[in-house]
């Protein structure tokens, strides 16, 4: 069981669930939520930064919303590369290193250029990693991770462990999400890290992503330190007379 400074959890991911209901609600276009949902990212990268905590992970654009309307996917994408180019200099600022993890084959070269500009440059950063999922599902990265594994031992010739299998997810050398939060009330996890959460801790809030500041990221911080993490074992502290 990992331990952790003033409980603070070591990575914590959070599907940014919301946008089109805060905009609908209001009376504006669906891709305004969107946008003010990038500046809720920005807010929750940066209080996890003042917080310690040290990997950030962010359900950005999830396989399935391919299944919405083309003007909303493209305006996604545009999106999400303006707010990838504009937010890199905050990263560097903060001394925070950026991963993006997803199928690459359905995204446009622009965003890939982005992406591979912003990992490179924030390449050496080491004050905490923020882990940005684009086009990701969590079935997606177990299918690729066996399609690697058999590219790599054709004859089956090596000895399969949790440890090993772990090495080809697209989060490798990563630790699984202490904690995961999910915005807007919605209560499943969606196809996101299926694998990488089999142990995370769950806390799910009504507010709508765009809505999403510090005081309500700490609000899950302190449900997570009142949870006792058992990892299936028996908790020692109990007397049973």
């Amino acid at each position: 069981m990992n331990e952790y400074k003033d409980n603070i959890p070591q990575h914590v991911s959070i599907i940014m669930d919301g946008n089109g209901r805060w905009a609908l609600s209001r009376g504006m276009e669906r891709k305004e939520g969107h946008r003010c949902g990038a500046e809720a990212m920005r807010i929750a990268a940066e209080f996890a930064v003042e917080k310690g905590i040290s990997y950030l992970s962010l359900f950005a654009f999830s396989e399935e919303n391919w299944g919405r309307p083309k003007w909303e996917t493209d305006a996604l994408m545009t999106l999400l590369m303006d707010t990838i180019h504009d937010e890199t200099p905050n990263m560097m600022k903060n001394n925070v290193r950026c991963l993006f993890i997803g199928n690459r084959n359905n995204l446009n070269a622009d965003i890939l250029q982005q992406m591979d500009k912003c990992m490179a440059e924030t390449a050496c950063n080491n004050k905490m990693t923020l882990i940005i999922a684009i086009n990701y599902s969590g079935k997606w990265d177990i299918l690729q991770a066996v399609k690697q594994l058999l590219m790599e031992n054709p004859s089956g010739d090596i000895t399969l462990s949790q440890d090993v299998f772990f090495n080809y997810l697209s989060t490798a050398g990563i630790p699984d999400p202490d904690l995961m939060i999910r915005t807007s009330g919605e209560m499943r996890i969606s196809n996101f890290m299926l694998w990488q959460m089999a142990y995370t801790e769950l806390y799910f809030t009504p507010v709508l992503w765009p809505d999403f500041r510090k005081s309500d990221f700490e609000a899950a911080l302190e449900a997570f330190k009142k949870r006792k993490r058992r990892f299936g074992k028996i908790e020692e502290s109990i007397n049973i007379p």
